[in-house]
């Protein structure tokens, strides 16, 4: 059987005197049944969930940077996600190899040891022969299925709107935070999500509080279940419905940014609407 595992990767290493941040964890069957979910710290603990979950052709998807070949400034995938998502307010943080945010290349190079491929294509997640991972962001996900409804900008979920006091600011965001999982408890996906089938991801439906780690912590593993639906949703869907940034050949190569030692290119896999996608024989802007 198919699993799909979405991992919301904290992007730092943490230390002995400051552990890293959680990361959220969800696995998913092909029905969408939610098949295990938690929460794990630190790039050999996230490496040990997924061992144990990993199937003959499980598809992993990662919300952190796996590949980063650029020495300084963006890579050009994050670059696409600011061109074909801006207009939802949707933007990727730049990474580099001067980043402090590495976690997800270290996790990448525990993945491969395990036999687990890197796929930056359609093409290669199709033609697979065993697990594979690849990276994706939850914000183009919400914002580029069209069923999801997200017409005019991100749902704010996450970060505090700072042209508020900070206490209407939390209110506004727990309510945000309610409206999204509702929407994705309510509105018929294809493949599906079934957040009600697992004790924690059914916990997300409760009402959201405003203090501040709780809401992260809950954020995190709601964000895995759409890494793990998102896998799916590429699966399922293909090059009909999802683009994946950083590899279009009607694109100028960025010398700054070759493929790394092993051939992998950084690219983000995106769920996109038309309007996302870029017009053929035209370059960004």
């Amino acid at each position: 059987m198919t699993a799909y595992l979405g991992v919301d990767l904290a992007w730092g290493l943490g230390s002995a005197r400051k552990p890293a941040n959680e990361t959220g964890l969800v696995a998913m069957a092909a029905d969408g049944s939610i098949t295990d979910a938690g929460w794990a710290r630190g790039v050999d603990a996230v490496t040990e969930w997924i061992a144990q979950h990993l199937g003959p052709r499980t598809l992993v998807a990662v919300d952190a940077s796996l590949v980063v070949t650029n020495a300084t400034g963006i890579r050009e995938a994050e670059r696409q996600v600011g061109q074909r998502y801006g207009r939802w307010k949707v933007a990727a943080n730049p990474t580099n190899l001067a980043s402090a945010a590495s976690a997800g290349a270290r996790l990448l190079e525990r993945l491969t040891t395990l036999g687990v491929g890197y796929v930056d294509s359609t093409a290669a997640m199709r033609e697979r022969t065993g697990p594979a991972v690849f990276e994706c962001y939850p914000y183009t996900t919400l914002v580029g299925v069209e069923e999801l409804g997200h017409d005019v900008e991100r749902p704010r979920y996450k970060r505090l709107d700072k042209r508020v006091p900070s206490a209407e600011a939390r209110a506004r965001r727990a309510v945000a935070f309610d409206a999204l999982v509702h929407r994705l408890r309510t509105t018929p996906l294809d493949p599906p999500l079934l957040l009600d089938s697992h004790p924690l991801t059914a916990g997300l439906a409760e009402p959201s509080g405003v203090h501040g780690p709780t809401h992260k912590h809950r954020e995190d593993l709601l964000d895995g279940a759409l890494c793990a639906w998102t896998a799916a949703f590429w699966e399922r869907h293909g090059d009909g419905r999802v683009q994946v940034l950083g590899r279009d050949p009607g694109l100028p190569v960025d010398p700054a940014e070759p493929p790394d030692e092993a051939g992998r290119r950084p690219v983000v896999v995106a769920p996109a609407r038309a309007s996302q996608r870029r017009p053929v024989g035209r370059l960004d802007t």
